[in-house]
């Protein structure tokens, strides 16, 4: 009998999935520039599949992508004060996003679906 995650393990989407995870994730050294791509990326794979699981991990990297790029753009003029709120605030901010990328890369190991925020 196959393994319930044999779909999941068979896609060609894991490696594409991972490699997304990979950019996100190290993308502190460059400055953004590997989420861009990633994010390029989620975009245009998005449709390619109907699998539940991978959806919730798509979902999961361009929400929060979206939602750290705003919270660096609300938290901008921070930077007009003084040096340390800015820092601070990005600081934080960048541990968040981290943390994130992560927390859903590892649930992607092992095959376990994101959770889908409620209205």
């Amino acid at each position: 009998m196959p393994s319930p995650h044999a779909a999941e393990a068979q896609s060609p989407l894991r490696p594409l999935v991972h490699l997304m995870y990979a950019l996100h994730t190290l993308s502190w050294f460059s400055l953004g520039l590997f989420s861009v791509v990633a994010m390029v990326l989620n975009v245009l794979k998005r449709d390619t599949t109907r699998s539940d699981f991978y959806l919730s991990h798509f979902r999961w990297q361009a929400r929060s992508f979206w939602f750290t790029l705003l919270w660096l753009v609300l938290t901008l003029p921070l930077w007009l004060l003084f040096v340390f709120p800015g820092w601070a605030a990005w600081s934080l901010i960048g541990l968040w996003y981290l943390y994130r990328f992560v927390r859903g890369w590892w649930a992607f190991a092992e095959f376990r679906p994101m959770p889908v925020p409620h209205p």
